[in-house]
């Protein structure tokens, strides 16, 4: 700007000033809640193996699950928020969907599976969130952006091993398979979330479904004898660190804002986080606990940041 040069002055009305004000705090939820689903959720499986070292798997989602549950039915009696019968239903449903199988078959499975390719192998449940959908809207829906975004950041996370680690050791096949089942039963989880009477009130929505999960998990591990098992003398200052970690960022905060953003975007796109996962998981596990890093890595990554903007414009298109 030149020195004689005056700056233009802009008078705004007060409608457009409000508009302004209240339209950049929601760009900055989005900006966050989708960090919180990258960043976050892809360095708890990292946490997850090491909270599963001492402690038994099932019950460590559970006593996750049941504390930030807990946390969240505080906030909720603060802020006066109370279910409706219907909801506590579809609560019950959704906390079976997500916790029970959806998180305890990667806890279980973690005990064996590296946390990267745990996070690896979850990384399908796009494919399974947009067949769930089709199904349940009786319909199907497909276009070439979409089709090569899910393909290309499957090819991506798949770059991340350069071999087959799933028979390289005892009951790696049997846990990859229990993650599987496990993303299929996530998708189920949030299709069957965008159509449940919880839809409308995302912190009714995870706290809720999280207690509820939390009970089955609970019940599930003392019927498979977890609590044989357990003592609080045997769990490490590691163990106790990271399940802190699982409750407060991984529970409360990513899953609060996981569910802000099915309320606000299509299941598909905040799917995508199981392509960011991966690569989080993967880099934290070969830095703070030596699992394998291929020199694949790069070319995954720019392989999975194009998918995700494939499949975002794909579902845009449909």
């Amino acid at each position: 700007m030149a020195a004689d040069q005056a700056p233009a002055i802009v008078v705004q009305s007060p409608a457009e000033i409000r508009a302004h004000a209240t339209a950049r705090p929601h760009r900055l939820t989005v900006i966050f809640s989708f960090l919180s689903i990258y960043l976050i959720w892809g360095s708890t499986y990292l946490a997850i193996r090491y909270a599963v070292a001492t402690i038994p798997p099932l019950y460590t989602a559970g006593i996750r699950h049941l504390t930030a549950g807990s946390i969240l039915l505080a906030w909720c009696a603060w802020k006066k928020l109370r279910p409706t019968a219907a909801q506590l239903r579809a609560s019950i449903v959704i906390g079976a969907l997500f916790f029970l199988i959806g998180h305890g078959t990667v806890h279980w499975a973690e005990k064996v599976v590296p946390s990267g390719l745990a996070a690896l192998l979850v990384a399908v449940e796009p494919i399974f969130v947009f067949v769930l959908t089709e199904l349940a809207d009786r319909r199907w829906r497909m276009n070439a952006t979409l089709f090569a975004g899910v393909v290309l950041g499957l090819a991506g996370v798949a770059l991340l091993f350069g071999k087959d680690l799933l028979l390289s050791t005892p009951g790696m096949l049997t846990g990859a398979i229990a993650i599987l089942i496990g993303a299929i039963s996530w998708s189920a989880g949030i299709v069957y979330s965008r159509r449940s009477h919880l839809s409308g009130n995302p912190l009714l929505l995870s706290t809720y479904s999280l207690l509820s999960g939390a009970m089955f998990l609970l019940l599930a591990g003392t019927l498979f004898g977890e609590y044989r098992r357990f003592s609080f003398r045997d769990v490490s200052g590691l163990s106790w660190a990271a399940l802190a970690y699982l409750i407060l960022f991984g529970s409360v905060v990513a899953f609060t804002a996981y569910n802000w953003l099915l309320e606000h975007y299509p299941p598909t796109l905040v799917a995508t986080h199981t392509y960011i996962n991966p690569i989080v998981a993967v880099l934290l596990g070969w830095f703070l606990a030596n699992e394998p890093l291929t020199l694949n890595v790069g070319l995954s990554a720019a392989m999975v940041i194009l998918a995700i903007i494939l499949v975002d414009r794909g579902m845009a298109r449909l």
